[in-house]
C-alpha cells in the first residue's frame, strides 16, 4: 500500500468539476459543472457566453441588477450538453464548483437530478428549502484547505 489516500467518489467528481471551470470565459465568476449517473460522466459545463457569441473576455460583462447576464450558466451548459448528445441525465448527479443560482436549481429539479454537490455557497438560500420539499440532495463539499 502506497499510504496515499484514496479520493472519495464526491471528491473525485467534484475536482473535476473544478478542472472544467478554468474554461469559464466570464472573469466575475469561473465555475464549472459534471453530471454524473452509476459514477459515469455524462456531461460537463462552464458558464461562458451564448454558442457562436462573443465572451466576456472578450467584449466585457454585460451587467443586470449586479450580474453579468451575458453568460449561459455552468449547469445549464452541462444538461444542455447532455440533451444534444442524448445522455439520459434522470436520477443523476450534479458536481458544481459554486452552489446553483435558484433558475439553475429549478433546471436541475426538472432534469430530474437527485443530487447536488457543491463546492462554495453562492447567494441564494432558496434551494436549501425546495431542495428537502423535492427530495434533492444537497451536499456542501469545500475545497480542502493545502497543506502548508
Amino acid at each position: 500500500m502506497s499510504g496515499t489516500e484514496r479520493a472519495s467518489w464526491d471528491e473525485y467528481f467534484m475536482s473535476i468539476a473544478r478542472v472544467v471551470a478554468t474554461r469559464s470565459t466570464c472573469d466575475r465568476k469561473h465555475v464549472g459543472a459534471v453530471i454524473v449517473r452509476d459514477r459515469i460522466i455524462l456531461a460537463t459545463g462552464y458558464n461562458g457566453s451564448i454558442r457562436g457569441l462573443p465572451h466576456c473576455d472578450e467584449v466585457g460583462h454585460l451587467m443586470e441588477d449586479g450580474h453579468c447576464v451575458r453568460t449561459v450558466h455552468a449547469e445549464a451548459n452541462a444538461t444542455v450538453q447532455a440533451a444534444r448528445t442524448g445522455a439520459r441525465i434522470e436520477g443523476g448527479d450534479i458536481y458544481v464548483t459554486a452552489s446553483p443560482c435558484f433558475g439553475c436549481f429549478k433546471l436541475i429539479a426538472n432534469a430530474g437530478l437527485t443530487r447536488i454537490v457543491f463546492g462554495e455557497f453562492y447567494r441564494d438560500e432558496r434551494i436549501f428549502e425546495f431542495s428537502k420539499a423535492l427530495h434533492i440532495d444537497l451536499v456542501h463539499l469545500p475545497e480542502k484547505a493545502s497543506p502548508a
